[in-house]
């Protein structure tokens, strides 16, 4: 019989792993130090990462908050040392310009303190966004969000009516959230449901508030937002009649025609007819006011709204069969992607006003946004086209096998797919859009890096470079590093690969 002496009869218990080879010490032993040479390297780079940091860090943590000019931040380190400090008083003395330009702050005598305007309008562009962008926040959530930001501003415009009107607002969301709060969701999902249900959609706000904030911003009668709305409302109505009779494409060019015709040439007559018997406006702001942060986000917001809806558009005619409606949207993209943004900013600017009527005044903001849209749009469409052709013609047969229209395919089962493919480049192209609006400088209007160069040319900041700039590069990024990382968030949502 075999001797089995050597075999082990039971198992030996587990050991930790040797610490040499786990968390950071392992991985930096695998990464770092694994040989002479990385070994090397990876003391030289912490060397110089520690050279730059610890420089970076003494420029940084200056007490020249409070100083008044660069020459008291070189008092304050001496004038030997004052040009490896920074000099924060520029932002503290000159922050709120680089947010709002111009726009009125009651500093000069006969004016208003306008700036909650702006404020209240990027407020309320959260709110409306929310419950297009994210799904997780319930409808109940949405009306507490837009019940506190109105409340509060009511209880900071101040007045009985404000105060009243304030309260009222905080006490309903406060009782909606406290339902939703204190709810028993696992034995009263149908009753909370059903109750959430009862709540207007947060979409319609959503959909009001494209009118609500250019009134917000740019003041003057309410009647004008609400005209631009009639347009729409007309068309759909003009739609809804003659689909039935004359089919869809027949009542969608009239529709588009008759809101064309209102908007041009009775929504400003309507507005003044209305002013006069019920007169409700703000207090109008020219758009040479406007500048800064402020300016960059109402052009790219706008550019990043309307480019999309335009380059699936724009995507979609490239891709047809009708042969004008190819020609146009070929033309009218590679025109556009081939012409520098510039450019098309000084046709804005100088070119633009000798194609309208005389007497025609066109605001100068409103020509910006709409060359930044389309040049945006054209892009879009390039970056929605590839997500197109990414998709298998299976799914084209298959929304022919159901059934389907032409339109009725592309929203239930090609443009979903299509976008989702996008999301990337659409993204990228929303971040380039952003950045671009700084171009808007070279034709006058007062950017964040036009008023850096503005208040630099006072004598008391002449001199001041990091310090500004690296002020606006740190908003910019905030912002585009948001956009990235909720495009990051869109598409783990939105997988279906079971990955």
């Amino acid at each position: 019989m075999s001797d089995l002496s050597y075999v082990r009869a039971e198992m030996l218990p587990e050991r930790a792993p040797p610490a040499s080879q786990v968390g950071f010490v392992g991985w930096a032993r695998q990464n770092l130090f694994n040989g002479v040479g990385n070994s090397i390297l990876t003391v030289l780079s912490l060397i110089f990462i520690w050279y730059v940091v610890s420089f970076l860090l003494s420029w940084a943590f200056s007490p020249t908050w409070n100083s008044a000019s660069l020459s008291e931040c070189r008092e304050i380190f001496g004038a030997e040392s004052g040009h490896h400090a920074a000099c924060w008083g520029v932002i503290n003395d000159r922050w709120q310009q680089l947010l709002f330009g111009f726009y009125p702050n009651g500093s000069e005598e006969g004016t208003s303190d306008l700036r909650w305007r702006p404020i209240l309008a990027f407020l309320l562009l959260f709110v409306a966004v929310t419950p297009v962008l994210f799904n997780m926040i319930s409808r109940r959530m949405n009306w507490v969000l837009l019940c506190a930001v109105l409340g509060l501003t009511s209880l900071y415009l101040g007045g009985a009516l404000g105060i009243v009107v304030g309260l009222a607002l905080i006490a309903a969301g406060a009782a909606i959230g406290y339902k939703a709060l204190t709810a028993d969701k696992t034995a009263r999902a149908a009753e909370i449901e059903a109750g959430a249900k009862r709540l207007p959609n947060p979409l319609i706000f959503s959909a009001i508030y494209p009118f609500i904030a250019p009134w917000l911003l740019w003041g003057g009668s309410l009647w004008l937002p609400i005209g631009a709305a009639l347009g729409f409302v007309i068309g759909y109505f003009v739609f809804r009649f003659l689909a039935p009779i004359a089919g869809s494409l027949v009542g969608m060019i009239v529709a588009v025609l008759v809101a064309l015709v209102w908007w041009l040439l009775l929504t400003v007559g309507f507005a003044d007819l209305m002013q006069s018997i019920i007169p409700i406006g703000l207090e109008p702001v020219e758009s040479r006011d406007f500048g800064g942060f402020m300016l960059s986000i109402t052009i790219g917001v706008v550019a990043i709204a309307c480019s999309l809806p335009i380059g699936i558009v724009l995507a979609l005619g490239r891709q047809s069969d009708l042969l004008i409606v190819k020609a146009l949207c070929v033309g009218f993209i590679e025109f556009i992607r081939g012409v520098p943004l510039i450019t098309l900013l000084f046709v804005a600017s100088t070119l633009l006003n000798i194609f309208m009527p005389p007497g025609t005044n066109f605001d100068i903001i409103l020509r910006v946004l709409i060359m930044v849209t389309l040049f945006a749009a054209a892009y879009m469409a390039e970056v929605i086209r590839g997500g197109l052709a990414a998709l298998p013609r299976g799914q084209y047969e298959a929304a022919d096998a159901l059934g389907l229209d032409y339109w009725k395919a592309q929203r239930l089962i090609i443009m979903p797919q299509a976008l989702k493919i996008s999301i990337p480049g659409i993204v990228s192209t929303f971040i380039g859009v952003f950045k671009d609006t700084v171009l808007v400088s070279i034709i006058g209007l007062l950017d964040p890096l036009g008023l850096s160069n503005a208040i630099r040319a006072d004598q008391a900041w002449n001199g001041v470079v990091w310090e500004l700039y690296g002020f606006i590069a740190l908003l910019f990024f905030i912002f585009c590093f948001s956009m990235s990382r909720y495009s990051m968030y869109l598409e783990r949502r939105l997988r279906t690969d079971h990955r």
